[in-house]
Formats: structure tokens, C-alpha cells, sequence
């Protein structure tokens, strides 16, 4: 068997490094020096998993208990919080993440991270994670400049395509959660699924396949 795949597109942070309860954290964290008596729960934050964007799980919170709050501003200081928490605790990649980006560097394999978060974000990961990884491995870093609808509209997947100069079926998407995986699949790309901490319950029916350890030999299912 050959490996037909140009390209392997990590989706989000999530799909490198486990942050879902930090994130978690960070918001509850953010509120509380706001002086709003809110804290998210393990499970209310599940289910607001379903839907991408800080911002938006932040006023849409906010309406349902019909008070009016600066999203933007709760959200910039969740992101600060959240960058610091990264380092000092010392993150980690998630199973099989190195091994896959290692087998890709060195088989000409084009890696992309095809993420809409903020640049603050995805610096603070890569500073973080102490060179585990590099910036420079990747061929295509998105970021929420470049687009004007957040995932699940696929406009960031469509970009890196545009910048690699590849087609949908030259390369192969990686996701942490079903609403991302979804901007991957409205790209016409195959998607591997490979669940965050709190999305083991998401449908992940529609991947190519599901899996919590990334391994170079996913790149060979069902290939020919």
C-alpha cells in the first residue's frame, strides 16, 4: 500500500495538546475577577462544546439569563489566563502526536494547523510545549484573521488548501470535536476523529475514523 495523502491538517489546539479543562479554567477564572458569579460546570461545558467560539459560548450564557456583559473583553482575558496556564503547567502533545508528525517530516508529508484561534493562542501553544514541536514544521498556520466565519464554516480549511495549493482529496483532516469536524467535511476532506477529553460523547459517525492515539498507519486505511 502507498501513501496517497500531500498534507495532514491538525484542526485545532485540541488536536495537539489536551486544554479542555484548562480552558475550562480560564473562563471560570476570567468571570470570577469580573465580578460575575458564574462557574461552568464539568458538564455544562460539555454541552457547550457543541457549539465553536469562546465569544459566543460567553453571550449566549449571558442572554439566557438576560444580563448584557463585554464578551470581547471576558473573552481576552480568558485567552491570558488560559496562555499562562499552558505554561505553567507544563502541557504535553496528545498520543501519537508526535509519532505522526515525525513519520509526515520525514516522508515529504506537508503538515498544516488549520486552527481560527488567535495568534496569542497558538504562539503561547508552540512556546509552551518547549519545542516538542515548531512553527516552522508546519507549512500553513491558520489564524482568526484569516477568516471571517468561525469553524463550523469551513472558509479556514478552504484557505489552507488555497495556500498549500492542494486539492481535498490530496490530504487528510484531524479534529478533536464533532462541530469542527464538520468545517473539515463541508471541505470535502476525510476526516480522522480524535476526541478531546470532554467530546467522547460527540457523533463522530461522518470521520474516516475514530481514534485517541494518532499513529502514521491511519494514513494507510482503506487506501490502495
Amino acid at each position: 500500500m502507498t501513501i496517497n495523502y500531500k498534507a495532514i491538517l491538525f484542526g485545532s489546539i485540541g488536536t495537539i495538546v489536551e486544554t479542555s479543562e484548562l480552558q475550562r479554567r480560564s473562563f471560570n477564572q476570567a468571570f470570577s475577577e469580573a465580578g460575575l458569579d458564574w462557574n461552568w460546570t464539568l458538564e455544562e461545558y460539555q454541552k457547550m462544546l457543541t457549539k465553536s467560539g469562546g465569544r459566543n459560548r460567553i453571550n449566549d450564557f449571558a442572554n439566557q439569563r438576560g444580563i448584557k456583559v463585554n464578551a470581547d473583553a471576558l473573552h481576552l482575558r480568558k485567552t491570558e489566563i488560559f496562555d499562562g496556564m499552558m505554561n505553567d503547567e507544563k502541557i504535553s502533545l496528545r498520543a501519537g502526536v508526535a509519532n505522526l508528525i515525525s513519520y509526515a517530516l520525514d516522508n515529504g508529508i506537508h503538515l498544516a494547523f488549520v486552527t481560527s484561534t488567535s495568534e496569542v493562542n497558538i504562539d503561547a501553544m508552540f512556546f509552551a510545549l518547549n519545542n516538542q514541536i515548531k512553527k516552522s514544521d508546519f507549512s500553513f498556520i491558520g489564524n482568526d484573521k484569516l477568516v471571517s466565519q468561525p469553524k463550523p464554516n469551513s472558509e479556514i480549511y478552504l484557505k489552507a488548501l488555497s495556500e498549500l495549493k492542494l486539492n481535498a482529496e490530496d490530504c487528510i483532516a484531524i479534529e478533536d470535536t464533532e462541530v469542527s469536524m464538520r468545517s473539515a467535511i463541508d471541505a470535502n476532506l476525510k476526516c480522522i476523529a480524535f476526541p478531546g477529553a470532554m467530546a467522547h460523547e460527540n457523533d463522530f459517525s461522518d470521520a474516516y475514523l475514530e481514534t485517541r492515539d494518532l499513529s502514521p498507519s491511519h494514513l494507510f486505511e482503506n487506501q490502495i
